[in-house]
């Protein structure tokens, strides 16, 4: 009988004639649907207000904790291959060091331009200048230029330019010139030589 005085009240009820300073004596049903009402805001406020920003939260940790791994994996490899590191920064250094013992300090220069001469006269030619140019500051390095002239056959030449390319000190060739001598089967070459010293061995 109850069930049936329910579904009877809910058939009559119309929201229209719902008299909001009389609340106290509405029927139940009306009752049940306004505290719904109200549970679904006061829920959906909770949730806009609060569990939105657990869910920004969570998702800044779990960018966190995605950004971790990766560190945690890369310092993980460097950790596995310390040893190698270690033995590839021992080579280096050794290279670095060869290297650096094959520029020369001012005071062997002038053992070099003695080398490029000695090396010219061994590959027959005649030296009609060697001369040491300006030098020229880099970041790193500083460049001396020497300017070459000299004459003689062409295998003479060409044995020279190996040789000078050859030499324990580093020298790089630039810029040459080869011009036949007038009324002569002798040939006349110009050519820059460049070579190189450590800025730190100054310092």
């Amino acid at each position: 009988m109850a069930l049936a005085d329910t579904m009877e009240q809910l058939r009559e009820f119309d929201i229209n004639n719902i008299d909001w300073q009389k609340m106290g004596i509405w029927p139940w049903p009306a009752k049940v649907f306004l505290c719904a009402l109200l549970g679904g805001l006061i829920f959906g406020g909770v949730y806009y207000f609060k569990v939105s920003d657990m869910n920004l939260n969570l998702q800044t940790i779990t960018a966190k904790e995605n950004t971790l791994r990766e560190s945690y994996k890369a310092k993980s490899f460097e950790a596995a291959n310390l040893d190698a590191y270690r033995a590839q920064m021992v080579e280096m250094n050794n290279t670095f060091e060869s290297l650096l013992s094959r520029l020369p300090t001012d005071t062997e220069v002038p053992g070099l331009l003695e080398d490029i001469d000695r090396q010219g006269a061994e590959s027959g030619l005649a030296i009609n200048e060697i001369k040491l140019e300006t030098e020229k500051a880099a970041e790193y390095y500083i460049e001396l230029p020497i300017s070459i002239n000299v004459e003689g056959g062409y295998h003479d030449l060409g044995s020279f330019v190996s040789g000078v390319a050859g030499m324990p000190r580093i020298v790089t060739l630039h810029d040459y010139t080869i011009s036949l001598k007038k009324d002569s089967p002798i040939l006349t070459m110009k050519i820059a030589a460049k070579t190189y010293r450590y800025k730190a061995q100054e310092q």
